[in-house]
């Protein structure tokens, strides 16, 4: 598992065993699975509260050519 964005109590991470399509793994007050390899993130699962959630996946959103760059790098 590799963290590749911090921001307040959210953790964006990449499993490094992991498959396609291109996802991150948020983790806070639960965790959320969002596909970022579409022109907008997806949410996949979700164990975390509506407000984390919101929060969770506007810092995918805003950071998704990043996120899709750092999954490319570790997946190829």
């Amino acid at each position: 598992m590799v963290t590749v964005l911090r921001h307040g109590a959210l953790r964006v991470v990449i499993f490094k065993d992991d498959h396609s399509p291109a996802h991150m793994h948020v983790f806070g007050d639960g965790e959320a699975k969002i596909d970022i390899s579409g022109p907008a993130p997806r949410l996949i699962l979700s164990t975390m509260r509506r407000g984390e959630l919101r929060r969770a996946s506007a810092l995918v959103a805003g950071h998704q050519a990043f996120l899709l760059d750092e999954w490319r790098k570790h997946h190829g």
